[in-house]
């Protein structure tokens, strides 16, 4: 499928922020124009394993922060993915649960392994039953503006190809994705790319705290060379279902896959950040700061972190 770039709205910011303020403050305090979006992971468990207390701290905060849209870095229905556009997890997982009017804006949506042990194709059909849904292709491209005209520009990718044990599953079905295709268009686009923050999305993790092998070789061989030469600020991912943050190579990592089941990730070393707790990733985008906070099932911040451009 060709992977397809988006283009959206410009965003308004507004003025006068307190002293003292959150890295994340609510919209209104924001002290230049900026992006605000929420984030999730692996999540699709009909309400169990505190998904819907995830999700309900994750409409608050979204109305806090004037949220313009949120992404799912996949494995969006557990255990086996959907079954078709009919199928009740639509209703019991992601529109009886995410009810929270400013959960109500778009979902920029890829696809985690769990997913494609089920109907791919339904999800990527399902924007056409759902206004929020938006998964045009299974890697594609957006760009938002700000209202000073700085271009930020995200770029989501397939990681489930990429991975070797997947190559050799007969479940997975990956094996008719053309990973160098897939490669050759993220060079190509973040190559284009004159936007001043580049931000790539992707389901698996590149590096964790953990190491070992939860780092994902496949991916430091294949797509790590591209954030670097490309000058990519930030990849953020989900799988490990905790919430962890690390730093290599001047990009910052950061996993966010705890929508709902959830386990205890290693202990993180100094300048790095690691939980088990269940919850969610909220962003504040201005011209020169990534300013993000990692929070729990109860709105509590459990990590405020910033990157400067």
């Amino acid at each position: 499928m060709t992977p397809i770039d988006i283009s959206r709205r410009t965003l308004l910011g507004t003025a006068g922020a307190a002293a003292g303020a959150s890295l994340l403050a609510p919209h209104a305090q924001a002290a230049a124009p900026s992006l605000r979006f929420v984030v999730i992971g692996d999540w699709g468990r009909e309400g169990a394993f505190k998904q819907r207390e995830v999700a309900q701290a994750m409409g608050r905060t979204a109305e806090a922060i004037g949220s313009a849209f949120t992404i799912s870095v996949g494995d969006n229905f557990y255990e086996d993915g959907v079954t078709s556009l009919t199928d009740k997890q639509w209703k019991t997982s992601f529109e009886d649960i995410y009810t929270h009017p400013a959960l109500q804006t778009r979902w920029d949506v890829i696809l985690g392994n769990h997913d494609y042990l089920g109907d791919v194709q339904a999800q990527l059909d399902y924007a056409h039953t759902s206004p929020r849904w938006s998964m045009p292709a299974r890697y594609y491209m957006r760009q938002e503006k700000l209202a000073d005209g700085t271009a930020i520009d995200f770029f989501y990718i397939d990681t489930n190809p990429m991975l070797a044990m997947y190559q050799k599953s007969k479940k997975m079905h990956v094996q008719d994705q053309d990973v160098k295709a897939q490669l050759a268009w993220l060079d190509r686009a973040l190559g284009a790319s004159g936007a001043k923050w580049k931000i790539v999305v992707g389901h698996h993790p590149i590096y964790t705290v953990t190491g070992g092998d939860r780092d994902q070789q496949e991916l430091i061989d294949g797509i790590l060379p591209l954030l670097k030469t490309h000058g990519v600020h930030v990849y953020f991912n989900g799988h490990d279902h905790n919430l962890q943050m690390t730093q290599r190579d001047g990009i910052t990592f950061i996993t966010c896959g705890a929508g709902s089941q959830v386990y205890e990730p290693g202990p993180a070393a100094p300048g790095q950040f690691s939980s088990g707790h269940h919850g969610f990733m909220a962003v504040d985008l201005s011209a020169e700061r990534f300013a993000y906070r990692l929070i729990d099932d109860t709105g509590a911040e459990l990590f405020a972190g910033q990157i400067l451009a």
